[in-house]
């Protein structure tokens, strides 16, 4: 059977009361016992120091200890109470009404030579008193001669009779009602502080169940900023993360079908065209077939590029590279193109670039596939410019970028222009839009290094005041000299 978190919480913490109301009781009891002990030690001190005076007055007025058996035993009267005056009211009376204190007194009565004559106890008459227990007491002195000691000591004062001993029970039963009650209060609150932490986990616990079968729309509210927000926040951003990788998983087959099914519908097409007689089995005809088998080859070549990439298994042979030479080496390749095109490819390299740690053939792959999306997009007598310099933001890595002065890219597309197969040209046409994956290969490779790619493309009507359409940047680490 499943027990539930909060039994648990709240078993603890009932545990945690138990212990600390244990705890409290046995220290309040101990601190409240010595101090009563304390107390009372203090309290027979000064009945000794009272004693001493009266009892050397009733030796100075008998010269003898004969009678002072009945006089003790009575019980010192409340008039007798330490702090008293002098005078009659520090007499002995048996008639006197017991102290509060008085009656739970031992007085143990010692003579000149350290013999108990008298002891309210009955238990030490007659006994020789060390040297060590006449020194607790009080001595009684008659013109400077020593006629005896007196010793007061309290009974058991914490016994079950005596105030004190009451008194001590009935803070120990108040603290143990106290702590009864605190307990329950705490456990309320407890019960809801507890429940107020496990609801959401609750609701984690049922959105979670609902992805594991499928659902990825499932969201949790965040009703608090402290970690179970965090923690909320978190799986939402999971569960986002895991929609869009599906409709992306799910696009990605539609794409791939659709890429692959145009050169092979025009295969078909053609070969069944040259069986059925209708087109001539010729060379140009076979050229228009290999073109499309070179097609199928280039998309296959692609996506298994991707897929090296995006899983961390794609090998670059680094190597120290001049940027600015590899950049004019890709330049002098594509300027015939852009001048067939009618187009100006500019060049702005700084002197005295530093080296970067790079694969060159990987690099050269990003620079045509971006200088290919310029051409591709860029008007007649419009203007490329590739150039590179130390990042402003990340010192330590090369900046280089491709600025064309085509129409931009609409704000609604920027956010995919690095997905697979993503075009804004939305027929399709290859001959407009290649097949989509030269920009998702860009940020892949880029990234491979370490590097960043981010694009900026201003707004169709600010792009002729803004100087240019569309600015891809991507960084490289520069290589440790």
């Amino acid at each position: 059977m499943r027990s539930s978190l909060i039994f648990k919480l709240l078993g603890a913490f009932l545990l945690v009361i138990v212990i600390g109301a244990a705890v409290n009781l046995w220290v309040t009891s101990r601190a409240m016992h010595s101090a009563f002990s304390l107390y009372t030690t203090r309290n027979s001190q000064a009945w000794a120091e009272q004693l001493s005076s009266v009892l050397a007055e009733y030796y100075s007025q008998n010269m003898s200890w004969q009678g002072v058996d009945a006089i003790l035993g009575s019980g010192l009267s409340s008039s007798a109470s330490p702090g008293k005056g002098s005078g009659q009211g520090r007499g002995l009376g048996a008639g006197g009404q017991g102290g509060l204190w008085a009656t739970n007194q031992r007085v143990i009565l010692a003579d000149g030579q350290g013999i108990v004559i008298n002891d309210t106890a009955g238990e030490m008459v007659g006994h020789q008193l060390s040297a060590a227990e006449l020194s607790s007491g009080d001595p009684v002195m008659v013109n400077s001669s020593l006629v005896g000691t007196v010793l007061v000591t309290p009974y058991d004062f914490a016994g079950a009779d005596t105030p004190a001993g009451q008194f001590l029970a009935s803070v120990n039963q108040s603290i143990s009602v106290s702590a009864i009650i605190a307990g329950a209060i705490s456990l309320l609150i407890g019960a809801g502080l507890f429940f107020y932490v496990i609801a959401p986990l609750r609701q984690l616990n049922k959105a979670a169940s609902a992805i594991s079968k499928g659902d990825l729309s499932q969201r949790v509210a965040i009703r608090s900023k402290d970690e179970l927000g965090e923690l909320g926040h978190t799986f939402n951003q999971m569960a986002e993360n895991l929609d869009r990788a599906e409709i992306q998983r799910k696009r990605l087959i539609a794409d791939v079908a659709h890429e692959l099914r145009t050169p092979i519908a025009v295969i078909q097409a053609n070969l069944e065209a040259m069986l059925d007689g209708v087109l001539p089995l010729d060379g140009e005809q076979v050229a228009a077939l290999h073109n499309e088998t070179l097609l199928l080859k280039r998309l296959v070549g692609d996506l298994r590029l991707l897929s090296l990439a995006e899983s961390g298994e794609l090998k670059l042979e680094r190597q120290v590279t001049q940027i600015d030479t590899l950049i004019r080496q890709v330049s002098e390749r594509i300027n015939v193109q852009a001048q067939q095109n009618g187009i100006s490819l500019e060049l702005d390299l700084p002197e005295n670039l530093p080296a970067v740690m790079v694969d060159a053939g990987r690099i050269t792959q990003v620079l045509n596939n971006l200088l290919g999306n310029a051409l591709r997009f860029t008007p007649q007598d419009g203007k490329i410019i590739l150039g590179a310099g130390i990042s402003p933001i990340s010192p330590g890595f090369i900046q280089v970028s491709v600025t064309d002065t085509g129409p931009g890219i609409d704000p609604d597309d920027l956010r995919y222009i690095f997905d697979r197969f993503y075009r804004a040209d939305q027929s399709r046409a290859h001959a407009s839009g290649g097949s989509g994956l030269g920009l998702a290969i860009v940020k892949q490779l880029v990234e491979a290094h370490g590097g960043q790619v981010n694009v900026n493309s201003p707004a169709f009507s600010d792009a002729n005041q803004q100087g240019f359409g569309t600015r891809f940047t991507f960084t490289l680490p520069i290589a440790a000299t």
